[in-house]
């Protein structure tokens, strides 16, 4: 290859290249020359948006100010109007000041009048007070002279008999009015007993210590009675009662002091009788769910009891006891409706006189708890109800009125007294009590005579139902030793001839009495 073609070569490279970067440089210009452009119109766009967005700005402002105006203009309205009232009210209140203080000119004015009335008054008082001590000097000084006694001996000798007339005219108003008070308390008391006692009266049963059951055939008594006497005896075994087989046609007797064992041992021998399998371990099943359904059954009327007359919180245990006193009786009077009757008037008669009724019932109905438990633990009653009742958390009065319905403590609560009236009521209405006129007369005259057996004795009086004996001794063969010593006799004669239920109380007087003639 020849230079000058070299050369061309190089030129025409040389040409290409300087086309080439004068194309891409043109190219270059013109992307530049629109992406100016695009900038300049997107300037323009948002100088336009900004210009838009200015312009509504400007009017949400406006509208602002113009609202923000509004509302001041009402604001600063209220706010007149306020000042406005508010200066009325001043006005009123300037004005009622000023009235007031008018009022309160007359009214200094009147009083400095009326002082000035008053002191001339107190003057011309004074002068009649010192007139009238005058007066009475000379009048007390011509009494002195002419009944020759001085003032001090005069009022001395006038207080006296007034004093002596005051006290006789106390006297007689003292007896009158407390022989109307009398009438008008017992009257009262009268009138509030017959109408407790008419309200809740209600029907006693009469049981006895002995059960009847009736047996279908004589073959029934060998099969009660067993081989040998083993069915019998493990029957009185299990309830601990007396059962008593003897030549009466279809009849067994069921004999026992404790009513409950009783009731147990009757209705086990009729369901064995019905049953007809008679032998010991058949016995005991038998006795122990007669037991079970007693014991229930006890515990559903001392629930009754106490739903009767509206006492509610009882614990089951005293419930328990007091469904047992449906199957105690005194005098023939079942004990638990004794009870619910003692309730009723206690509460009663509480109401009547301003007390609690619920506190008063619920001390009647438990005030002979103690009988549900007498065969079982020493004491009267009236204590083992007390300590019964106060182990199973009842509040004092009912604890008390347990204690001393018999009046053999001192009285500490009202609520025993309540108790021990409507349980005197109770016992000795008509009817209450069955016992016939003759064996009451006998006994009355058993405890009268054998009181008056002893020396120094003048009368004997029998009084609630036989249940206390007053003893009048003569003052003159007995003294204070002698009595208590005769009191004491008194009561052991009568634990050692007479047979009772329940206490006698004995009270011994020594009476002394002195007589005078007038002539």
């Amino acid at each position: 290859m020849n230079p000058e073609m070299i050369l061309q070569i190089l030129i025409s490279l040389l040409v290409g290249s300087a086309l080439t970067v004068a194309f891409f440089k043109v190219i270059e210009n013109k992307r530049k020359a629109k992406r100016q452009e695009e900038a300049g119109e997107f300037l323009a766009s948002a100088r336009r948006q900004s210009e838009t967005e200015r312009s509504e700005m400007l009017v949400a402002a406006k509208e602002a100010a113009l609202e923000a105006k509004a509302e001041s203009e009402e604001e600063l309205a209220a706010s007149r109007k306020s000042q406005l009232q508010g200066e009325q009210k001043l006005d009123r209140r300037d004005v009622q000041l000023q009235q007031l203080e008018d009022s309160l000119r007359k009214q200094q004015r009147g009083l400095e009048s009326s002082q000035t009335r008053l002191a001339t008054q107190l003057k011309g008082l004074a002068e009649q007070r010192e007139d009238l001590a005058r007066t009475l000097k000379e009048q007390t000084s011509i009494l002195e002279q002419a009944s020759g006694m001085s003032r001090e001996q005069a009022g001395e000798k006038l207080m006296d008999a007034m004093t002596r007339e005051l006290e006789h005219e106390r006297g007689s108003a003292l007896l009158k009015h407390k022989k109307l008070l009398d009438e008008v308390v017992q009257a009262q008391g009268r009138e509030i007993l017959l109408t407790a006692i008419q309200r809740y009266a209600s029907a006693h049963t009469s049981e006895s210590t002995t059960s009847t059951v009736d047996v279908p055939t004589d073959d029934m008594k060998g099969r009660i009675i067993g081989r040998e006497g083993r069915n019998i005896r493990a029957f009185e075994k299990a309830t601990g009662v007396d059962v008593i087989i003897d030549d009466t046609p279809g009849v067994v007797i069921v004999s026992g002091f404790d009513p409950v064992r009783r009731e147990v041992a009757r209705q086990a021998l009729t369901k064995l009788i019905a049953d007809g399998r008679i032998h010991p371990s058949k016995i005991e099943e038998v006795v122990e769910e007669t037991g079970k359904r007693i014991e229930e059954f006890m515990l559903q009327k001392g629930r009754e009891a106490a739903d009767e007359v509206n006492i509610p919180g009882l614990d089951n245990r005293i419930l328990g006891m007091l469904g047992r006193l449906h199957f105690r009786t005194s005098y023939s009077q079942n004990v638990l409706r004794h009870s619910v009757e003692v309730a009723f008037v206690s509460g009663l008669v509480a109401e009547m006189l301003g007390m609690d009724g619920d506190l008063a019932r619920r001390c009647g109905l438990l005030h002979d708890i103690g009988k549900a438990a007498d065969h079982e633990l020493e004491g009267g009653h009236p204590k083992i109800g007390a300590d019964l009742l106060r182990r199973h958390g009842e509040c004092p009065e009912v604890v008390h009125a347990a204690l001393g319905h018999h009046d053999e403590i001192v009285t500490e609560h009202p609520y025993t007294m309540l108790v021990a009236t409507g349980d005197a009521c109770s016992a000795s209405r008509p009817g209450a009590r069955r016992e016939s006129l003759e064996r009451y007369v006998k006994r009355m005259e058993e405890l009268e005579s054998i009181a008056a057996r002893f020396e120094g004795v003048r009368q004997a009086f029998a009084i609630s139902a036989g249940r206390e004996l007053r003893v009048i001794v003569s003052s003159d063969l007995t003294t204070d030793e002698q009595a208590a010593t005769i009191c004491q006799k008194i009561a052991k004669a009568f634990e050692a001839e007479l047979t009772y239920p329940g206490e006698i109380k004995v009270t011994v007087l020594r009476e002394s009495r002195f007589v005078e003639t007038a002539k």
